[in-house]
């Protein structure tokens, strides 16, 4: 039980300000279907904590750290881009399907965990505690945490958010990440 709590407090603390967090926000605002948002959140962390749990287990010394930098900025500037290509969505005032909120979720939540400290900690953590399941268990759990009421309120609020400024808002967020991470990685 002390891998369930110690990954459950750990994730949930390091989520909190973290950049999938103002991605739940954005998903909350645009799909206002907050269950098929969480359910994404769900199924994404639990396939990205798994993988990162069972890489932690098996291959920690196999992550050259120089070379993880360098995916992680890469990934996050292909983000910046795509978060700023406009929505063509954005002036649509239909209701999206339930389907589409669960999709998008799962697929961004998914990639914005790659590399992040979250999964880091789920690797950490999986290198030094068992069982994985107890791990990936409490890694998900704190995801949840921390991201369900950000995207009951993001559902509630969304006629007031700004969501073209929030997109060009996260975009320069990932934009600064990129960077902070491609030079950081330089070494400098």
């Amino acid at each position: 039980m002390d891998a369930l709590f110690l990954s459950t407090g750990t994730v949930a603390v390091a989520e909190i300000g973290d950049k999938t967090q103002l991605l739940a926000l954005l998903l909350a605002a645009r799909f206002r279907k907050p269950w098929p948002i969480v359910a994404g959140i769900l199924v994404a962390t639990l396939l990205n904590h798994a993988l990162a749990a069972w890489l932690g287990a098996l291959a920690a010394d196999w992550l050259r750290p120089d070379v993880l930098r360098w995916v992680v900025a890469g990934s996050f500037l292909a983000v910046a881009l795509w978060t700023l290509k406009p929505d063509t969505l954005d002036d649509d005032d239909a209701a999206l399907p339930a389907r589409g909120a669960f999709i998008a979720t799962t697929l961004a939540f998914f990639v914005a965990e790659v590399g992040d400290k979250t999964q880091v900690a789920t690797v950490l953590l999986a290198a030094n505690y068992e069982p994985l399941w107890s791990v990936v268990a409490g890694t998900t759990v704190g995801m949840l945490l921390a991201n369900v009421p950000v995207v009951a309120l993001g559902s509630r609020f969304s006629d007031r958010l700004p969501l073209k400024a929030a997109r060009y808002a996260a975009a320069a967020l990932f934009l600064g990440l990129a960077l902070w991470v491609a030079i950081r990685g330089m070494g400098t």
